[in-house]
């Protein structure tokens, strides 16, 4: 009775205990004297930092008021009461809960007196192991005091320092926690243990767990639901796709992740394979639910006029296509497409070739290409406009400048630019350094024309050293006759090198 009721004085806020003396018997007489003592305790404590200052309130205490300590129904109880109180007050001052916020953790979780305080700071202890500072410390503890009293704490503690080797962010930690009932950590260990089994590399483990929302990814599934979810993922890059996109664990199997991967295998006609390419290019593509998603789809079918092969090889090119607004960026740009000519089968190639030319800024980028090559000399709304934009989107407004300048550098007009592009569009994209090598090489070591370049402009897409250098070496070892850059560089290697004597050069070349 009187363990519980020093228990009752101590979880009271000061300024509710009742000082009142009714003298009706010597046990509500000794109860007073009691509160009146705690009371005392309690006011001498409210100020104090170190635990020998307690301890000094204490001793002082037992002084003055010897008379009721030397009742032996109080002695042991209270005793061990202030002694556990001051250790406690200490404990919790260690990491910044004072004693007026000791006093309400206490009140609402009596659980806090009934372990003992070598439990206490061991808890408290595994915590600081694991990372855990004075900071985040007291915000878990006030948050959820029971993390230093539930059972089920020290068990799931020792796998993360043990197994995990301690790798889990302090943040995470912190949320799950905070956040999670105790009895849903117990079987923890068992389904990080199910992704390893599944495929995750040990050293991986942590770098999933540090990303997923755990309570809702593992801790309140069960083994089977999780194993569910990994299982029909599988089909689809498994655990490729975990690794590079964690957080698809927190999906919902069946009322997220089954529907909006549906979507897709209508689309293609149940190619997985497809699919996997697809998710694990943009594995974010499953944030989006499926009416958006089909929303994109119904666009590129009724206004692109695409049937539902092309919208899905489209999207394999693009997945982030479902990030872009369909008012804002698909539909003017669809409609540029329409009216430079284009039908749906153009449409359908060109989106297969610059699918970035839905997300490209207007303002920012398309326009500024626009001007450009319409000032060299395309016609706007036309075909070929479209085909040189679509070359164009595969590189920044600054190299498309300095490629048209390097032309104009090397004596080339306008006119003759347009006409090269046309022939072979991609040189509107190529890097303009490499060019420029190209060219110089052309002039300086193969004693060419550049005017050969209006003849065959896909001398500049071959790869310098590997096509252009050793073909042109092989060439000049056998002193045969001049050939056009067309022919040196077109016929295939099987008939490059079929001759004996060439095989030769060529191996003295290697």
């Amino acid at each position: 009775m009187v363990s519980a009721l020093a228990v009752s004085c101590f979880c009271s806020p000061i300024t509710s205990l009742s000082l009142h003396y009714s003298p009706p018997s010597s046990v509500s007489k000794l109860q007073f004297t009691t509160k009146h003592l705690l009371h005392s305790f309690c006011l001498r404590c409210s100020n104090t930092n170190t635990l020998p200052t307690l301890n000094a309130n204490f001793s002082y205490l037992l002084i003055t008021h010897s008379r009721i300590f030397s009742n032996t129904l109080f002695t042991h109880s209270l005793v061990f009461f202030f002694q556990f109180s001051a250790s406690l007050i200490s404990l919790f001052q260690e990491f910044g809960i004072g004693f007026v916020e000791t006093q309400v953790l206490v009140s609402n979780n009596p659980d806090l007196t009934s372990v003992s305080m070598h439990s206490l700071r061991s808890r408290v202890l595994s915590l600081q192991s694991l990372g855990f500072d004075r900071v985040s410390l007291h915000h878990l503890v006030a948050k959820r005091p029971t993390v230093l009293t539930d059972n089920e704490i020290d068990p799931f503690l020792t796998f993360l320092k043990d197994e995990l080797q301690g790798k889990f962010e302090i943040e995470q930690l912190n949320r799950l926690l905070s956040a999670t009932e105790p009895k849903f950590l117990v079987d923890f260990p068992h389904k990080v243990q199910l992704l390893v089994h599944r495929g995750v590399p040990v050293d991986e483990v942590v770098h999933v767990l540090n990303k997923l929302n755990l309570p809702k990814a593992l801790c309140h599934r069960s083994i089977d639901e999780i194993d569910r979810t990994i299982a029909f993922l599988e089909r689809f890059g498994g655990v490729s796709l975990i690794l590079k996109r964690p957080v698809i664990l927190n999906y919902d199997l069946d009322n997220q992740l089954v529907p909006r991967i549906s979507v897709l295998i209508e689309l293609s006609g149940g190619d997985e394979d497809g699919i996997g390419r697809l998710l694990l290019r943009f594995p974010a593509f499953l944030n989006y639910s499926v009416e958006h998603v089909e929303g994109h789809v119904e666009f590129l079918r009724s206004f692109a006029e695409l049937d539902e092969h092309e919208i899905f090889r489209v999207m394999l090119g693009f997945p982030a296509i479902v990030t872009t607004s369909r008012n804002r960026k698909l539909r003017p740009r669809v409609q540029f497409l329409k009216e430079c000519g284009l039908d749906s089968d153009d449409i359908f190639k060109f989106l297969i070739k610059a699918p970035l030319f839905l997300s490209h800024s207007f303002h920012g980028n398309i326009a500024n290409k626009l001007v450009l090559l319409v000032k060299i000399g395309f016609r706007y709304r036309t075909k070929d406009l479209a085909m040189a934009i679509r070359s164009a989107t595969r590189t920044n407004c600054e190299n498309l400048q300095k490629v048209i300048g390097l032309f104009l550098s090397y004596g080339f007009s306008f006119e003759e630019i347009v006409a090269m592009s046309k022939k072979h569009p991609q040189i509107l994209q190529y890097n303009h350094a490499s060019l420029e090598k190209k060219m110089k090489y052309l002039i300086e070591e193969m004693n060419r024309d550049i005017a050969e370049l209006l003849v065959f402009p896909a001398f500049l897409g071959y790869k310098l050293d590997d096509r252009i250098k050793l073909r042109y070496e092989v060439k000049k070892r056998m002193r045969e006759g001049k050939m056009s850059i067309n022919k040196l560089l077109t016929v295939s290697n099987e008939r490059f090198v079929g001759e004996p004597t060439k095989a030769c050069a060529m191996a003295d070349l290697e």
